[in-house]
């Protein structure tokens, strides 16, 4: 059953949210919900991801230094070419 919730806005946002719902056509409250319903699926995503990393790190199953060592260098390779291409990288 919907429900009502009042939020207030700072300028930008609502500025922001008001031209996306005139480009898109969707209502202010459609693309909040849905901003809202995304936001909190991915911080319970996360939450649950930490949790099991912690569950892992408590059983002492750690990455060796070699595997940080490769996974940082593939890291600054793939940010490296993105800057390259200038292009960026996205959530």
């Amino acid at each position: 059953m919907p429900t009502n919730l009042t939020i207030r806005l700072d300028n930008a946002t609502k500025k922001a949210l008001n031209k996306l719902a005139k480009a898109t056509g969707r209502t202010r409250a459609f693309l909040a919900q849905e901003a809202l319903a995304r936001y909190l699926s991915e911080q319970a995503w996360q939450i649950t991801e930490i949790r099991k990393a912690i569950k892992k790190a408590d059983r002492g199953a750690f990455a060796t230094q070699r595997e940080v060592t490769d996974a940082l260098a593939q890291w600054s390779d793939d940010a490296g070419q993105m800057a390259a291409h200038g292009t960026r990288a996205h959530n």
